[in-house]
């Protein structure tokens, strides 16, 4: 059967036509990736979720993401950077200003790295915590942002969590890393140093993986004998390799100032192809050193006060170790 339009149904017929294709395109323009952003991007902190410490009390975890792929941040401990215990959404308005002095240091970093910097790290608080929450509040760019630490259960996580959120073990599941041990650091001389403006500051640690857990291995190698590293992710989650490594970072100080000899990998998620970091390929783990001494050393170019931190990760949970280091002339 043949049906005949009259010239008002078939401009409607049109007009519809012509709105579902813009619907469409906005659809599919919306769901394009943004371009890569190296600077002019905010830094958004970020709450990790808890578990329960044996002796009663509970370990929250934080860490951040700075949209910016070279973009460095430097955020004082201040009314910009600070920690805040509240009752339940009780910072929920951004516009509230919660700084005290006394409570605004619970070991936040200052310094920002680029991209995702994950459980970076942990803030215990007492077994009568409750419903209360522990606000981190964050500005850059003009940008208020805030990470709201609390006991609610959807937060809960476990060993095993962690590896999944950083790609641990290149996105293993493995029941096994629910009772994952993070490795153990041991640092040689004192935690508060002081140093002149271009004098070597000699760093040296001993760290092991307790249970060897996740047991290091490299990529199987795909059809064709390429790597599966040199593959474009099919994960939401950038895989990174298992296996212990060591690393240093500038926690708290501007880190243009400090050069490490030798360079120390990233421990931050560049996933770029080349970038020096586990989750970008093709990077492969180094072997530990025999001894599992690892040895660097520090060059400050500006006086002042800093706060290097050590990172030791088995490729699905880390373990920090801080050195407090004053620069003078």
């Amino acid at each position: 059967m043949r049906c005949k339009m009259s010239s008002s149904s078939l401009r409607l017929s049109t007009a519809l036509a012509s709105l579902l294709a813009l619907c469409v395109f906005s659809q599919l323009s919306s769901a394009q990736p943004r371009y890569m952003q190296l600077t002019g991007e905010i830094a958004s902190p970020a709450f990790e979720g808890w578990w329960p410490n044996e002796d009663g009390t509970f370990k929250l975890f934080y860490g951040y993401m700075n949209s910016n792929w070279k973009h460095e941040f430097d955020v004082p401990i201040g009314p910009d950077n600070y920690f805040a215990f509240t009752a339940e959404g009780g910072l929920d308005d951004l516009n509230e200003d919660a700084y005290d002095f006394s409570v605004a240091d619970q070991g936040q970093p200052t310094h920002l790295y680029p991209r995702r910097n994950p459980f970076l790290f942990t803030i215990d608080v007492p077994a009568d915590f409750g419903t209360r929450e522990l606000v981190w509040t964050l500005k850059t760019q003009a940008h208020t942002g805030r990470a709201y630490g609390s006991l609610k259960p959807d937060y809960s996580i476990d060993p095993q969590v962690i590896s999944t959120e950083v790609g641990g073990a290149f996105g293993s599941l493995n029941d096994a890393l629910r009772t994952n041990i993070p490795p153990e650091i041991r640092l040689e001389g004192e935690s508060f140093r002081t140093v002149r403006v271009g004098q070597a500051l000699s760093l040296a640690v001993r760290a092991h993986d307790p249970d060897n857990l996740p047991e290091r291995r490299e990529l199987s190698r795909g059809r064709g004998g390429g790597n599966q590293a040199y593959r474009p992710p099919s994960s939401i989650v950038v895989l990174s390799g298992p296996g212990l490594r060591f690393s240093w970072t500038i926690y708290r100080g501007p880190a243009k100032y400090a050069t490490f000899d030798p360079v120390q990998f990233k421990t931050y998620i560049d996933s770029r192809a080349y970038a020096n970091s586990p989750w970008s390929p093709p990077y492969t783990i180094p072997e530990p050193p025999e001894d599992g001494r690892w040895a660097a050393e520090v060059i400050f170019d500006e006086p002042g006060e800093y706060v290097l931190r050590g990172i030791a990760s088995d490729g699905s949970m880390f373990s920090y170790q801080n050195i407090n280091v004053t620069v003078t002339r």
